[in-house]
């Protein structure tokens, strides 16, 4: 998959001039053993030209790793380590960071062996505040040669995460469809994470796909899609003109990435779009989400900038969901109750026209828009990938602005469950526990629009860290509370 970036964490000792200086040197070369030994030596370079116990050690280390290409920074807490030449170096680097610190290794030597560093971790976190510097923080930061490989390993995704916003361009197509509101939020939070927006108009993209009508590629690509689908091929005759817009984005994103390395595309699907066009985009969409590029409906920016996150922190596919219907009682007591420990109200459908990836649905057809094609000719509302979604654990989020413009997340462990959903579009039954309680006392009362992103797996550790680096507050970061551990707003009188 592409559009994703590649990590090398340049890995950085410090040592406090009072303390041993091989402490440091001893304990770097057994981390980069341990790394080396449990993950891929190339996600990591450690930087030998010195110990930092100075400014201008942090000067000549900031230029090694930075000269080896490092794009994030572990600073290594062999000893003490010296609080403000380990900030500064912080400060001075310009991707993310972490901190982390060694751990005593024997009862046998703790006069001339002892480093300390678990004294100097709060030293360091009290002058990262002070420099207003971000930094990733593991949940218990000490740890012998392996422990500490394992937080870098937990970091790397992170720091795909954060370098990829700062790299990453979302392109948008058309204002937000009337009576979308919901999906129309301030954009300044985007400069502020470091990402570049450039607006167009749907009739840009109009004159664009026409330029491509004839395109020597449209067959090839057509080829590709008829792989895909197989015995779900359904509306064969809507194929070229769907290649013809796929190779339309591919190539305005070639054009217009500029200087960013990473893009996210937010589409406009309706209401004018499958009459212009003559097809709706679903299933093209999935195509360029599963080739790494996330492209959300409707215009929606912060559900495409949420599905990058998402993308970059699995590694694999993602897809952007209505959170939309309720399961009926009569189906849940069939085919859910006693089968499955979720209630009533921890189920719900997860929903979209199309636009879910083939490689994860458990079956798939291309169709077309049953909702459109309520008040539009059917041979315009041809394009989408309809299918249920395949069973297993996912994680439900979403990165929001509000309306006030302050940042907003949200985080849910859960699964799809294998039901057959009965129903039409990209479509699965979700299962979250106390999704009941999460639907009304996050999601409602803290004002979000009904795209969800939906990885599959469970990454919410990494994604509520992500979150967190990027200054969302840790307040405005909700979760599926479990049932005992009431919601602010949740009313303390219920039965």
């Amino acid at each position: 998959m592409g559009n994703i970036p590649k990590i090398k964490v340049g890995i950085v000792a410090v040592s406090r001039d009072c303390f041993p200086e091989s402490l440091s040197v001893n304990r770097r070369e057994a981390l980069v053993k341990a790394y080396a030994d449990k993950y891929d030596a190339g996600d990591i370079y450690e930087c030998p030209i010195c110990i930092v116990e100075s400014e201008i050690h942090m000067v000549q280390a900031l230029e090694d790793i930075r000269a080896a290409g490092c794009n994030a920074l572990c600073v290594y807490l062999g000893n003490f380590g010296p609080e403000i030449s380990e900030t500064l170096l912080a400060k001075h680097f310009e991707g993310p960071k972490m901190f982390i610190a060694a751990a005593e290794e024997s009862g046998n030597d703790l006069i001339g062996g002892r480093g300390d560093a678990y004294c100097g971790m709060l030293n360091a976190s009290y002058n990262l505040k002070l420099r207003n510097v971000r930094a990733y923080i593991p949940e218990y930061p000490v740890g012998d040669a392996g422990d500490c490989a394992d937080m870098i390993h937990e970091f790397i995704p992170v720091a795909k995460a954060i370098v990829g916003l700062n790299h990453l361009k979302i392109i948008s197509f058309g204002p937000r469809p009337m009576n979308f509101l919901a999906c129309n939020a301030p954009i300044k939070q985007l400069y502020n994470m470091g990402v570049e927006i450039e607006e167009n108009s749907e009739l840009d993209l109009f004159e664009a796909f026409h330029r491509h009508e004839g395109d020597e590629r449209i067959p090839d690509v057509v080829k590709e899609m008829e792989e895909e689908l197989g015995g779900g091929n359904k509306k064969p005759e809507i194929l070229a003109k769907l290649a013809q817009y796929e190779l339309t984005l591919k190539d305005w994103v070639k054009e217009h990435k500029g200087y960013r390395e990473y893009v996210a595309v937010a589409g406009k699907c309706w209401p004018a779009f499958q009459t212009q066009f003559g097809f709706v985009p679903c299933y093209v969409n999935s195509r360029l989400t599963a080739q790494g590029i996330p492209v959300s409906c409707e215009v929606d920016i912060y559900g495409a900038l949420s599905e990058f996150i998402g993308t970059v922190v699995s590694g694999d596919t993602v897809t952007l969901l209505d959170i939309n219907n309720s399961v009926p009682k009569d189906m849940y007591e069939s085919d859910i109750k006693g089968k499955y420990d979720y209630t009533l109200k921890d189920v719900f459908m997860g929903f979209h026209c199309g636009n879910t990836a083939s490689g994860k649905l458990a079956f798939c057809e291309m169709k077309n828009q049953l909702i459109m094609a309520r008040s539009l000719p059917e041979e315009v509302t041809q394009g989408t990938l309809e299918g249920d979604i395949a069973p297993g654990d996912i994680t439900f989020f979403r990165l929001q602005s509000t309306a006030d413009n302050m940042l907003r997340a949200y985080i849910a462990h859960g699964e799809v469950l294998p039901v057959a959903t009965r129903s039409f579009g990209s479509i699965g039954i979700f299962a979250i526990p106390e999704m009941g309680r999460f639907y009304r006392h996050v999601l409602i009362e803290g004002n979000y629009p009904h795209h969800g992103a939906v990885a599959f797996g469970h990454y919410g550790k990494t994604l509520y860290e992500v979150f967190k680096y990027i200054g969302v507050p840790v307040k405005e970061i909700g979760y599926n509370q479990p049932s005992g551990v009431r919601y602010p707003t949740e009313n303390p009188f219920l039965g």
